[in-house]
Formats: C-alpha cells, sequence, structure tokens
C-alpha cells in the first residue's frame, strides 16, 4: 500500500510519499498555491494517481491544549472539500511541531535559507507522514495475532 502525507499550508502544500511497505516516509513534493482550492487539488490527485497512493494523511494543527482552533478547522474545511473529489481515504494525524522539527532537520544539515524555503513543507509533510506510519505500524503490533 502507498501513501502519501500532506501538509497543507496557506502559500504552499508539502507532500511526502510512503514506501509501499509502509515503513519510511519521504519528502516528495511542494505545490505552491494557486489562490484556486480546486486547482491545488488537482494537483494533488495528479500525484496520488501517478504513484496509485491507497490513503491519505493530512496533518491537522491540534492545539497545544488539544482543541481544533481556527487552523485545525480551516483544514477541516479543506478535507471536507478534497474528499469530495477523490474516493481515496483520508485521515488527519496531528501535526504539533511537525514544522519546527522540520526546520531543525534542515538546521542540522545546513541548508541555505533560501532552499531552505522550498524543502520546509515536504519535510514537515515527511514528519506527519513518518508519524502516521509509526502509530499505522505499532497499532498493527499490539493486535491479536495466530500463535505459530
Amino acid at each position: 500500500m502507498r501513501v502519501i502525507g500532506i501538509d497543507l499550508g496557506s502559500k504552499r502544500i508539502g507532500i511526502a510519499l510512503s514506501d509501499t511497505d509502509l515503513t519510511v516516509a519521504t519528502p516528495l513534493d511542494v505545490v505552491e498555491r494557486s489562490g484556486n482550492v480546486e486547482k491545488d487539488h488537482i494537483a494533488i490527485l495528479k500525484i496520488t494517481d501517478e504513484w496509485e497512493v491507497q490513503k491519505i494523511i493530512v496533518g491537522l494543527p491540534v492545539s497545544l491544549d488539544g482543541t481544533l482552533g481556527p487552523s485545525a478547522q480551516s483544514v477541516m474545511d479543506e478535507i471536507k472539500m478534497l474528499r469530495s473529489v477523490t474516493d481515496i481515504p483520508i485521515e488527519t494525524h496531528d501535526e504539533r511541531f511537525t514544522t519546527v522539527t522540520a526546520e531543525q532537520i534542515l538546521l542540522q544539515q545546513n541548508v541555505k535559507r533560501d532552499k531552505k524555503k522550498r524543502l520546509i513543507d515536504k519535510v514537515a509533510a515527511a514528519i506527519i507522514l513518518q508519524g502516521w506510519i509509526d502509530s499505522f505500524n505499532k497499532s498493527k503490533d499490539d493486535r491479536p495475532g495466530i500463535a505459530t
């Protein structure tokens, strides 16, 4: 199964891709916001078609206290619009601190400021997706199995 992770920003949309074994998330692409949500969703769906994606994970900006503020509501509204144009299942994953973590990773790798701006969104998407993959695999490991 192949899954993409999405970091919905106001200027850019970061996209990350899983491997088929659901072990690793890799930064893939950044879609520049066009000012037209439908066009942005078409760009996302082109990627899902190209990679034969079976699930979409969208980062949800949960507040530090665990509530859903205006940013989270905006993401939920956009997910609703995206669901209306695709049959691919869409889930959310808590994205708290992903942009900060992405910035730290790029800083540690001495990425220059102009290049960092182009990379940060897809790195944040990879962090979101990797968190989901880790949770998915942990829940799979916690399921009762058949003793052999």
